[in-house]
């Protein structure tokens, strides 16, 4: 079925037929809709100079309500806007002209220094406005904004307007009187069907169903896959790569589920981190902990655990603590349906087990057990917004004082996200000594040998890797699961 992409621009009606299928939001908005206001940094979701906001109805709400999620607009392409509302720093300002709250609380804490990256800093203050019912903790406002940077290094101003814009007068009546009205209008053009557009001979296909997406799958086996684009997306604007076709899975219901039963959780490969984890957190507060530092707000509201499996990267940093935790990964394809333990899904470097037509449908987490710990860890050089170093998962399961079972799991260690076997073996069955900690830090170097790259030597991964082992003792030992290193309280307890 061809039809035209549908989305709302503030509250205008836009249809678009016509289109790149790699075409970004970003440059949508600058070239043809001309709203300069959303600016481009650094074009690959980090600097969050080009945030707008991109409005869904919100299922678990008893009336029509939406949901307003901060996205980055440089990497997120404009053909997945179909069904959505996009608001941009232009739709803030009410007719009248009174200032959106997050606007009226920068312009009285002066928190707008050379302007460049204010459009940003705004949007995301305006989703964390509308998301939270009350002033934000300095917590949650730092969470939220760990995806903008400031230039100036203005973030005194900006964190105390964001502080006070709940107490600010400012205008949302122009949004929030109008909100049952765009929920029932996007509701509406939920039609479940498949949709193509295109330019040029290229063609952005969208799926309405799973069975749809599997039959796409199979007759365009070499086609891109896409999900939430924050992997992708860079291929566009960073490496320039021409994807043709590109099949979306962000309108295939089956894929945007999480289903829990007495004993595990099934993530769809469609549900973004910010979904996913919102769950996962209560269950594993260590997971939660991880994920504020997996990108930032505005990557965790686009890209998927299920993306984050499938491209395969040796340094994602979902699969570590997945594999530690004994999640099972199921494949789907018109011939059918797997399933095999999540380590077994990565052969070598860029290949993985994934034959031509499948794709990866869900994820399956046993929840917590009792008796049992998991301990995540991420290295990098930043807290915020960085590309892990070391990644590690750590499950430990107790007989008393004596460890029954071990799974431990690295990223960036080998080409792979790997299991470590041999420090396993050194502490299944051991008592909760840190002697045989001590043992399991020496069998992780037979276990790796890892390289050296611009992000860590293979030393220091070496030595980072053992020393995680260690800290995962003491943190049980002085029971503080949560301690983190730097500025940030845990968030998740």
């Amino acid at each position: 079925m061809r039809r035209r992409v549908r989305f709302l621009l503030g509250h205008e009606p836009i249809e678009l037929e016509a289109v790149d299928p790699t075409l970004t939001v970003l440059e949508w908005l600058r070239r043809h809709a001309h709203r300069r206001g959303t600016k481009e940094g650094c074009a690959e979701g980090d600097c969050g100079a080009c945030s707008v906001i991109v409005a869904e109805p919100d299922d678990e709400a008893d009336n029509r309500r939406l949901r307003y999620r901060a996205v980055n607009a440089c990497i997120r392409f404009v053909a997945t806007l179909d069904g959505c509302q996009l608001l941009t720093v232009e739709d803030l300002k009410a007719p009248d002209g009174a200032l959106h709250p997050a606007q009226a609380a920068m312009v009285e804490q002066h928190g707008s220094q050379c302007g460049f990256c204010t459009p940003g800093f705004v949007m995301t203050m305006a989703a964390l406005y509308h998301q939270e019912p009350g002033p934000p903790s300095r917590q949650r406002i730092d969470d939220a904004l760990a995806g903008n940077l400031c230039r100036c290094t203005g973030y005194g101003p900006i964190i105390e307007a964001a502080r006070k814009m709940h107490a600010t007068p400012g205008a949302t009546t122009h949004l929030t009187e109008r909100e049952a009205e765009v929920a029932a209008r996007l509701e509406a053009w939920r039609d479940g069907a498949t949709f193509s557009v295109g330019e040029a001979g290229r063609s952005f296909i969208s799926p309405g169903s799973l069975d749809q997406l599997l039959q796409l799958a199979a007759q365009y086996p070499e086609a891109t896959i896409l999900a939430g684009a924050t992997d992708v997306g860079l291929w566009v604007t960073k490496q320039h790569r021409v994807l043709d076709p590109v099949i979306w899975i962000g309108r295939v219901p089956e894929l945007s589920t999480i289903d829990e039963t007495e004993d595990a959780i099934r993530i769809g490969a469609g549900v973004t981190y910010a979904s996913a984890f919102e769950r996962l957190a209560t269950l594993w507060p260590t997971v939660g902990e991880l994920n504020r530092r997996l990108g930032a707000e505005q990557i965790r509201h686009a890209g998927t655990i299920g993306g984050n499996i499938a491209n395969g990267s040796p340094i994602g940093d979902s699969p570590p603590w997945l594999i530690a935790a004994g999640a099972t990964l199921h494949l789907a394809g018109i011939d059918g349906r797997r399933s095999m333990p999540l380590e077994d899904f990565f052969i070598a470097y860029g290949r993985q087990d994934r034959r031509p037509g499948e794709i990866v449908e869900a994820v399956t987490v046993p929840k917590p057990e009792t008796h049992s710990t998991l301990h995540c860890y991420k290295i990098a050089k930043r807290f915020d917004q960085d590309i892990s170093a070391v990644c590690a998962g750590i499950r430990l399961r107790f007989d008393g004082e004596r460890i029954s079972d071990a799974r431990i799991a690295f990223g960036g260690m080998a080409a792979t996200p790997k299991r470590a076997e041999r420090a396993e073996a050194a502490l299944t069955g051991a008592p909760f000594e840190e002697a045989a900690f001590r043992r399991a830090m020496a069998a992780l170097a037979e276990d790796f040998r890892p390289i050296s790259d611009m992000r860590a030597s293979a030393a220091y991964r070496l030595k980072v890797a053992q020393n995680l082992l260690l800290k995962a003792h003491v943190e049980r030992s002085t029971a503080s699961e949560l301690r983190l290193a730097g500025r940030r309280e845990p968030a998740h307890a």
